[in-house]
């Protein structure tokens, strides 16, 4: 995992080798929210999003040690400190927050209007003016999962909504600033350095949570914390960024479209979730409008 390695990634291509961890990495993301749901049958919120943080900083920084990279540019801090606390931070705390008065179907469907956020970030943050059928297809699942959330909760966001949007719109700014400075250093170190920049605020939650939330350490409650600071916080974003340097960022983003629908796959597999009729459909339609805006934004 190093610069030379990506660059090498990047000027010989394998698609079949880079098609792999880029779907790895959608599946990865797919069972972050059915493991955050395990993660708070025995750990707060506060306590979760701090402890995960805490872990994947360490692991980040291990990995970065390990690989001998460079402390980055200053000139490339704020855009680091915007992922951490955009991704790291915000993301985390609030999507848990969310989960634990909203389903994990429901936060999936309206987590899918995610790509269509960063691109409205992205756009206004290089200067780049995508064609009207792209704002077109984005208006349209905008209001498909505006209309699936006032369905749900009878005319009015609930509170677990507010929490949802608003980590659409932090960790949109996180993924814009992230992308954008995937074109300076390898996208792995970019998430690597993001969470570690977090490690001091993290650890802090950390210390502060855990004494002021109750903590039942089960079996499940362990999995799934392991999983969303080991896998949902650093190690998805790796295989992620691999498939993404080697297929190129359109490719892989197709892959991606099928998240929300994996989500509430595992939702209604590994929790028991009822499915509401609207939630797949609203998530199909969704994915139906962010390919419209892949195609007109190539």
């Amino acid at each position: 995992m190093t610069a030379h390695d990506s660059a090498t990634a990047v000027t010989a291509p394998d698609f079949r080798s880079g098609t792999l961890p880029a779907a790895l990495g959608v599946v990865s993301f797919s069972l972050s929210f059915p493991a955050t749901v395990w993660a708070l049958e025995g750990f707060g919120p506060w306590t979760a999003t701090g402890v995960r943080g805490l872990l994947a900083g360490l692991l980040a920084a291990l990995c970065l040690r390990l690989a001998r990279v460079p402390v980055p540019a200053r000139a490339h801090w704020p855009a680091l400190l915007t992922v951490a606390g955009g991704c790291v931070v915000g993301f985390p705390l609030l999507t848990t927050l969310a989960l634990r008065v909203s389903t994990t179907a429901h936060s999936a469907v309206v987590v899918g209007l995610l790509p269509l956020a960063t691109a409205v970030f992205s756009s206004a943050l290089t200067g780049r003016r995508p064609s009207r059928a792209f704002w077109a297809a984005a208006g349209t699942g905008a209001l498909a999962v505006l209309a699936f959330t006032l369905h749900h909760s009878g005319g009015r966001p609930a509170l677990g909504d507010l929490y949802l949007f608003a980590a659409l719109l932090v960790c949109a700014a996180g993924y814009a600033q992230g992308g954008r400075l995937a074109g300076h250093m390898p996208g792995w170190q970019v998430i690597g350095w993001g969470v570690v920049a977090a490690l001091p605020v993290s650890a802090l939650v950390t210390a502060l949570a855990l004494p002021a939330e109750p903590v039942h350490p089960s079996g499940r409650a362990l999995a799934g914390m392991a999983y969303i600071a080991a896998v949902s916080q650093f190690g998805g974003f790796v295989v992620w960024y691999r498939g993404m340097a080697v297929v190129g960022v359109p490719r892989a983003s197709q892959l991606q479209l099928a998240q929300p629908l994996l989500t509430i796959g595992w939702a209604v597999w590994l929790l028991g979730e009822p499915l509401s009729p609207l939630a797949p459909l609203t998530a199909l339609a969704v994915l139906a409008c962010i390919a419209v805006t892949q195609r007109a934004r190539t």
